[in-house]
C-alpha cells in the first residue's frame, strides 16, 4: 500500500527533509561502524548497549531538534499507517523497527518530491545543457548509507526468524551474523512469523519507489523470495500456534508473484535454484560448511516457480542465463571445460523435461522448442559458444526421448527454409515474378548454420536426425555447388554437413545418397525447378524465383551445363571420402551400373513389335531416352573418378575384389555375346594381372583375405572355359588354383604376370619391341603383356645405358597411347638430368619428338613439345633453326609442307624456348619475329591468330630490345585489323597490342615512341567501326591501359623525400 500525503505538503518538506532522513540513518549506524572489522569484533553485551544507545540518541535529537519537527510529524504518520510495526522488548526488533520506518518516511518523502518537481522547459535560444537531477535522486554517498539499512533489515529483521533449510542462514554469511543471531531474542513479542510479516511487508513497500527497489531488489532478492515462500507457503502445525491469517498468507503469494515477475528473470532463477537445493546448484565448488537441506515443501514450491519461468516467454533463456550466469565454476584447462560440460549437459536435460503443471508433453514442447531453435542465432561474444551447446545437447535429448515431437517441433522447423519452395503451391509459385526473393539471405544463412551446429558439431547420428534431415539432402547438395561457383561463407559447412551424412549412415544408405546426387538412383529432391539460388550482398545467398527461359536450346544448355557441374562437384566432394572407403564404393557401384546397362544392351535398339499404338512408342522412346542417358552419366562418373580419386580410390582389399569382380563379369558378359573388343581384352587383361600381383606378393594377404578372393574363383574357371586364347585361359586357370590352395601352389604364369603388372619388366608386348615378334616367345612371356597401367620404370627410372636407351626409342612408337606418351616422358627426363647418352643421340630424340608431335592424341603430342622444348634450351643453336624451318616450312630438309595443326605445335615450342632462354631470347630476335610474321600471313586463319599469340608474347618478354623492328611489327598489326576478314584474327592482332602494353606499362613510352599515335588511332577506329564485340573489347581494354600509361606519365606520383647532402 502506497502511503499517501497532500502535495502541498511537499515544499515544506523540501529537500532538507531528505538530507535529515539520511542523517538519521547515519545517527543509527555511527558507533556500530561500517567496516567489517569493526563489526566483527563487537560483542553480544556491547552490541546490545550500542543498539540502545543509538535508539535513545535517536529520539533525544528527535525531541530537541526544532528542525526535525516536520520529520517528526512524518515519521508517526508512517507508524500509525504501518500498525503491523508493534514495539518489542527485544532491543533488536526495536532498532529494525526504527529503521523500517526512517526507510518509510525516506520513500514517501521522494514520492513527494517527485510529483512537487515541474522542470523548467529547455529554451531553444540558449546553449544545450545537461537537464536537471530530479530533487527525489540519491547521491552516491546517501545510496551508501541506505544500502547500510537495509542490510541491517535483512541482518537483524529477516534472516534471524527464516526456518532451518529456508535461505542461507546468517553463521554461513558473515562473523558479525552469526554474533546477531545470538543476540535476537525470539520469544519476546511479537512472534517470529509476525516479525518476518512485518519486515517483508516494509521491504515490499519501500520496493514499489524505482530507485529504492533496484537496491532492494538487487542485492537482497534471494532474502527476500525466501521470507515470503516461508510465509505464505510453508505448512501450519497446528491449530495452537498463533499464526498468520489467511488473508495474510494470500498477500504474501500475491506479493511473491508480482516481485517475480518484475525482477531480471534470470536473477530470479538463479535465486530460486539457491533456495531449491543448496550446495548442490555449484558443480565442482567446495563448501567449507555443508548447508542445511531444503523442506521438502520449499524444494517443490522452487521446482513449480521453475518451470513457471520456463513456460514465459523467452522463459528458456532467462533459465539458462541464470545456471550458466550464477553457477560459476573454477579452475582452468581441462577442469573448467569438464564443469562447463557437465553444467550445460544439466541445463539440458532440464529443458528436457515436461514439468508437471504442464498440460501436456506436446504443449511444452510447442511452447519451449521454438525458443530452445532461438538459442542458437544468440550472438554474445561471451556466451555465444555456451547456448550453442545448451541448445544442441537439448534438441539431441528430446530427439532421443520424444522422436515424433522433436521432429515436429523441432528438425521441421529448423529445415523449413531449405523445404519452403517444395511447400509452396505450384500455382502459387508460377503467378510470382521473376526475381522475387522466397528465402532471405539470413534466413538461409542462419538455417544452414543451426543444421551445422546440431548435426556436424553435436555429432549424434542417431536414426532420427539422418532420416529429418533425408528432404533437404538434395537442396544443401544444390547450395553447396552453387557455392563453389563462388566466394560465400557457406561453402564450408555445406561440405561438412554432406561429409558427416556420408560418413555417418549406413553404408548402404550413402551410396543410395550419391546416386540420388548423380541422378543414377532415387528421386533426390534438389531445388525446386522454378527457382534457383542467388548470390546475396552479406556472402551468403538466397532464393528466388527464376526468370522463364523461352529459347529450348538455352535452356537445355543451362540444364547440361548445371548437371556437369553438379557431378564435378559430387566428385569433388567424394576426394573427401577417401580414407572412409566410400569413394571406392561409390566406384564400384557405378561399375556394377555399367554392367548391368551393358547386359540390358542387347535387342534394345530395336522398337518392340508390342508398341501399337502411338502412346505405348512414345513411352518406349522415354524410357529408352532415359536409360541412355543414364548409361552416359555413369561413363561420366567413371571417367571422372579415375582421373581424380584414382591414385588412392581402394582402400582395402575387399573393394580391390569386388573391383575384380565386376570387371570379371563384364568380360564374361561381353564373352558370351560375341567376339571381345580391344577395351573388354583391355580391362580384362587389367583385372587378372591385378589379381595375379595380390597374389605375387604385392600386398600382404592375410587367410581372412582369401575367404574375399575365393568369390573370384566360379569368374575364372568361367573365363578359363569360354575365351577363345589359351593364354588367357591358361592364366585364369592358374590363378584359380592359387586362390583354393590360398597361394600355396602357384605357377610361373602367376609369377610372370605380377611382375609385369608391378612394372619391373619393359619392353614386352610392344610392337616394336624385341620380344614381341619372336616366333619362339613362350606363353609365360606372353602373359607377361597383362599390365595394370604403363610400365614405371619408363617414368621414374633413368636411363644409364644404351640398351635401356634404345629401348626407350623403341616404345616411343608403340601403338599404345600409354606406353608411347610414357616413353616420350622418360626421355625428356634424361635431357633434363644431362644424360650423357641421351644428348649424343640429340638427333635421333629430335626426330623421335618432332615425328609424335604429328600425333593426334595431346597425351603423346604435348610430351614430345615438352622435349623438344628441353632439347633446345640445351642445344639452341643447332635446334632454334631446325625448328624456325618446321615452322616456316622454309628448308630443304623439310618432308613437304607441313599442316596447320603441326606448325601451331612448333610455334608453342618456340615459345617455350623462349620462356626458358629468358634474356638470351634476344639474340634470336630477327628470326623468331620475322617467322612469326610471315605465319601472320598465312591462307589459314587458326595459324594466323596463333602466330599474332606467339608474336605478342615475344614482343612482351623483349622490352627495349624490340628496336627498330617495332615499325614493322605496327604495320603488320594496322593491316591485319583493318583488312583480316576472321574475327578470331583480328581479335588476336588487338590483343597483341594490350599484351604488348600491359608488358611494358611505363616503359611504353620510350619503346613505343614512334608508333604510339599509330596504336591509338588503330584502337580508336577498332571501337568505333569493327563488328566483333570481342575484339571491340580488346580494343577498349587497350586503350584503358594506354590511358592508364599516359596518366603516370604525364603525373607521376609525388613522393615526399627530404635530401641531406653531407659536405666535406
Amino acid at each position: 500500500d502506497v502511503l499517501s500525503l497532500p502535495a502541498a505538503a511537499a515544499p515544506e518538506l523540501g529537500c532538507s527533509a531528505l538530507a535529515i532522513l539520511v542523517l538519521c540513518l547515519t545517527y543509527l549506524f555511527s558507533l556500530l561502524g561500517t567496516d567489517s572489522g569493526s563489526l566483527q569484533t563487537a560483542k553480544h553485551a556491547a552490541l546490545l548497549k550500542t543498539l540502545n544507545s543509538n535508539l535513545a540518541a535517536l529520539e533525544e535529537k528527535f525531541g530537541q531538534d526544532p528542525q526535525w519537527n516536520e520529520l517528526r510529524s512524518l515519521r508517526a504518520e508512517v507508524r500509525d499507517q504501518a500498525a503491523w510495526l508493534e514495539s518489542s522488548t527485544d532491543v533488536t526488533w526495536s532498532f529494525t523497527c526504527q529503521v523500517l520506518l526512517l526507510l518509510l518516511s525516506l520513500k514517501k518523502c521522494m514520492i513527494l518530491l517527485a510529483a512537487a518537481y515541474h522542470p523548467a522547459k529547455p529554451n531553444p535560444r540558449t546553449a544545450e545543457a545537461a537537464p536537471a537531477l530530479s530533487p527525489d535522486t540519491l547521491s552516491i554517498s546517501q545510496q551508501k548509507t541506505v544500502q547500510s539499512a537495509l542490510q541491517f533489515v535483512i541482518t537483524l529483521g529477516l534472516c534471524p526468524y527464516l526456518l532451518p533449510g529456508v535461505g542461507i542462514p546468517l553463521k554461513h554469511r558473515t562473523e558479525f551474523s552469526a554474533v546477531i543471531q545470538d543476540v535476537v531474542s525470539p520469544n519476546a513479542a511479537p512472534s517470529t512469523l509476525h516479525r518476518l510479516y512485518a519486515s517483508c511487508t516494509a521491504l515490499l513497500q519501500i520496493a514499489q519507489h524505482p530507485s529504492l527497489g533496484s537496491l532492494i531488489l538487487t542485492r537482497h532478492l534471494g532474502d527476500l523470495i525466501a521470507g515470503l515462500c516461508q510465509l505464505g507457503f510453508c505448512p501450519t502445525k497446528g491449530k495452537g500456534e498463533q499464526g498468520l491469517t489467511e488473508e495474510q498468507r494470500t498477500h504474501c503469494r500475491e506479493a511473491l508473484k508480482s516481485v517475480l515477475d518484475r525482477v531480471y528473470q534470470p536473477l530470479v532463477v538463479r535465486e530460486l535454484l539457491v533456495l531449491q537445493g543448496g550446495s548442490k546448484q555449484f558443480p565442482g565448488q567446495e563448501v567449507k560448511q555443508p548447508l542445511a537441506q531444503a523442506p521438502a515443501w520449499l524444494r517443490r514450491l522452487c521446482g513449480q516457480l521453475l518451470s513457471e519461468r520456463l513456460m514465459r516467454p523467452n522463459g528458456v533463456q532467462a533459465v539458462v542465463r541464470g545456471i550458466m550466469e550464477g553457477a560459476g565454476t573454477g579452475g582452468s584447462g581441462a577442469e573448467a571445460a569438464a564443469a562447463d560440460w557437465r553444467k550445460c549437459d544439466m541445463v539440458a536435460r532440464i529443458l528436457a523435461s515436461c514439468p508437471h503443471q504442464s498440460l501436456s508433453l506436446e504443449d511444452y514442447y510447442q511452447q519451449v522448442c521454438p525458443q530452445i531453435l532461438d538459442l542458437l542465432h544468440i550472438q554474445e561474444k561471451l556466451t555465444t559458444h555456451q547456448f550453442q551447446r545448451v541448445a544442441t545437447m537439448a534438441l539431441l535429448t528430446m530427439a532421443r526421448e520424444s522422436p515424433q515431437l522433436a521432429v515436429k517441433y523441432l528438425l521441421h522447423p529448423m529445415l523449413a527454409p531449405l523445404l519452403q519452395c517444395w511447400d509452396m503451391a505450384e500455382v502459387a509459385m508460377e503467378d510470382l515474378p521473376a526475381g522475387t526473393v522466397l528465402v532471405k539471405e539470413a534466413e538461409l544463412s542462419r538455417c544452414v548454420e543451426d543444421v551445422f551446429k546440431v548435426y556436424v558439431v553435436g555429432n549424434e547420428p542417431s536414426d532420427v536426425l539422418l532420416e529429418s534431415l533425408q528432404p533437404a539432402l538434395g537442396v544443401i547438395f544444390s547450395l553447396y555447388c552453387f557455392t563453389k561457383q563462388n566466394v560465400s561463407h557457406l561453402r564450408s559447412p555445406c561440405q561438412e554437413i554432406l561429409l558427416w551424412v556420408l560418413e555417418k549412415s549406413e553404408r548402404e544408405v550413402a551410396l543410395s545418397m550419391l546416386e540420388g546426387f548423380a541422378g543414377l538412383g532415387r528421386t533426390m529432391q534438389f531445388l525446386h525447378p522454378l527457382c534457383q539460388f542467388q548470390i546475396a550482398g552479406g556472402g551468403g545467398a538466397m532464393i528466388t524465383v527464376k526468370e522463364t527461359i523461352s529459347d529450348e536450346e538455352e535452356a537445355l544448355y543451362q540444364k547440361v551445363s548445371s548437371e556437369q557441374w553438379q557431378m564435378e562437384q559430387l566428385v569433388d566432394l567424394l576426394t573427401h571420402c577417401q580414407k572412409s572407403g566410400l569413394a571406392g564404393d561409390f566406384f564400384i557401384c557405378c561399375l556394377k551400373v555399367r554392367s548391368h546397362s551393358l547386359l540390358d544392351e542387347s535387342g534394345s535398339d530395336a522398337v518392340p513389335l508390342s508398341c501399337e499404338s502411338q502412346v505405348e512408342l512414345e513411352q518406349y522412346h522415354s524410357q529408352h531416352f532415359v536409360g541412355q542417358k543414364k548409361k552416359l552419366l555413369v561413363l561420366q562418373l567413371v571417367a571422372m573418378l579415375c582421373e581424380r580419386v584414382s591414385d588412392t580410390m581402394f582402400t582395402d582389399i575387399v573393394q580391390v575384389v569386388e573391383f575384380v569382380a565386376v570387371t570379371l563379369q563384364r568380360a564374361c558378359a561381353s564373352l558370351a555375346q560375341g567376339p571381345e573388343g580391344t577395351v573388354e581384352a583391355q580391362t580384362l587383361s587389367m583385372s587378372m594381372g591385378l589379381v595375379a600381383a595380390m597374389l605375387g606378393g604385392a600386398v600382404q594377404l592375410k587367410s581372412g583375405d582369401f575367404a574375399y578372393l575365393k568369390q573370384l574363383v566360379p569368374l575364372l574357371e568361367e573365363i578359363s572355359r569360354i575365351h577363345p586364347e589359351p593364354v588367357i585361359q591358361e592364366l585364369a586357370a592358374d590363378l584359380r588354383i592359387t586362390i583354393c590352395t590360398h597361394g600355396a601352389f602357384s605357377t610361373q604364369t602367376v609369377g610372370t604376370a605380377a611382375h609385369s603388372t608391378l612394372g619391373k619388366r619393359i619392353g614386352s608386348s610392344r610392337s616394336g619391341g624385341q620380344t614381341h615378334g619372336n616366333p619362339t616367345e613362350s606363353p609365360e612371356d606372353k602373359t607377361a603383356g597383362f599390365r595394370l597401367g604403363p610400365p614405371q620404370s619408363n617414368e621414374n627410372c633413368t636411363a644409364h645405358s644404351p640398351q635401356q636407351l634404345q629401348e626407350l626409342l623403341l616404345s616411343a612408337y608403340d601403338p599404345e597411347i600409354p606406353v608411347r606418351a610414357a616413353a616420350l616422358r622418360g626421355l625428356s627426363r634424361l635431357i633434363e638430368q644431362r644424360d650423357p647418352d641421351g644428348l649424343k643421340a640429340q638427333e635421333k630424340l629430335l626426330k623421335v619428338f618432332l615425328e609424335n608431335m604429328e600425333h593426334g592424341d595431346s597425351f603423346v603430342y604435348l610430351s614430345a613439345i615438352q622435349g623438344v622444348a628441353l632439347l633446345s634450351d640445351v642445344y639452341p643453336e643447332q635446334i632454334l633453326p631446325c625448328l624456325l624451318a618446321q615452322y616456316g616450312c622454309a628448308s630443304p630438309d623439310t618432308r613437304g609442307p607441313q599442316t596447320a595443326e603441326t606448325r601451331m605445335k612448333v610455334g608453342e615450342v618456340l615459345m617455350r624456348v623462349t620462356r626458358a632462354l629468358g634474356d638470351m631470347s634476344s639474340q634470336y630476335r630477327a628470326p623468331l619475329i620475322h617467322a612469326f610474321l610471315r605465319g601472320a600471313r598465312d591462307l589459314d586463319s587458326t595459324l594466323r591468330a596463333s602466330s599474332l599469340s606467339n608474336l605478342g608474347e615475344l614482343c612482351q618478354r623483349l622490352h627495349f630490345q624490340l628496336g627498330s623492328v617495332v615499325q614493322e611489327v605496327t604495320s603488320c598489326l594496322t593491316a591485319i585489323v583493318k583488312t583480316d576478314s576472321e574475327a578470331e584474327v583480328r581479335r588476336a592482332a588487338v590483343h597483341v597490342v594490350v599484351v604488348l602494353l600491359r608488358g611494358l606499362s611505363e616503359k611504353a613510352t620510350e619503346v613505343l615512341r614512334d608508333v604510339l599515335r599509330d596504336l591509338y588511332r588503330l584502337l580508336k577506329s577498332v571501337v568505333v567501326s569493327d563488328r566483333d564485340e570481342v575484339t571491340v573489347l580488346h580494343a577498349q581494354l587497350a586503350l584503358e591501359e594506354l590511358d592508364d600509361i599516359m596518366r603516370r606519365f604525364l603525373f607521376p606520383p609525388q613522393t615526399l623525400e627530404k635530401k641531406l647532402v653531407v659536405l666535406p
